[in-house]
């Protein structure tokens, strides 16, 4: 390959690739946003995580939402008793809707990393990638705000939250 061939595909390759200091414009990716979400909720969010207690008890108030994040597959080998399956992948402001059609609606959120004793039902993510904390960032994002959280570690074989699936059947 000629000198002048090579320095001309080189100029075309990196034409095509942005410099680290050139934004890339997409308007539906808003990670500032996002940022602000994560940091002006981190206090209410501390204060929605729910002991197992206070979890049951709000179960059973009328109208509140059991929010199931977790994979259809997942959800169907076993899931809180009531709970509403929607993957956290499938989130968008109509799928929200057909499950919480009021913003205002208490939606209760748990996930793998709330449940031990199951690995295949709740196969633990990594703390960073706990999907609560998907979910409720998710869930503000899209105007919900009475969102509440299952707080502890529990094992499925202890706890008295009530589970349904085909590894419960």
């Amino acid at each position: 390959m000629s000198k002048s061939v090579a320095v001309a595909f080189t100029l075309a390759v990196a034409a095509g690739v942005a410099r680290a200091d050139e934004a890339i414009p997409n308007p539906l990716i808003d990670y500032d946003g996002f940022q602000r979400i994560v940091a002006s909720s981190k206090d209410e969010r501390e204060s929605h995580r729910l002991s197992e207690v206070a979890f049951l008890a709000r179960m059973r108030e009328p109208g509140v939402i059991v929010l199931d994040a977790r994979s259809e597959a997942r959800y169907r080998m076993r899931h809180v008793k009531g709970a509403v399956n929607l993957p956290f992948t499938e989130f968008t402001a109509e799928s929200l809707a057909r499950v919480a059609p009021r913003t205002d609606a208490k939606i209760l959120i748990y996930c793998n990393n709330n449940f031990r004793d199951s690995p295949q039902a709740f196969a633990p993510k990594a703390a960073t990638a706990s999907l609560n904390l998907s979910t409720w960032t998710s869930l503000k994002s899209y105007g919900y705000t009475n969102v509440y959280e299952l707080g502890p570690l529990l094992s499925v074989d202890a706890t008295r939250i009530p589970f349904e699936g085909s590894e419960v059947d």
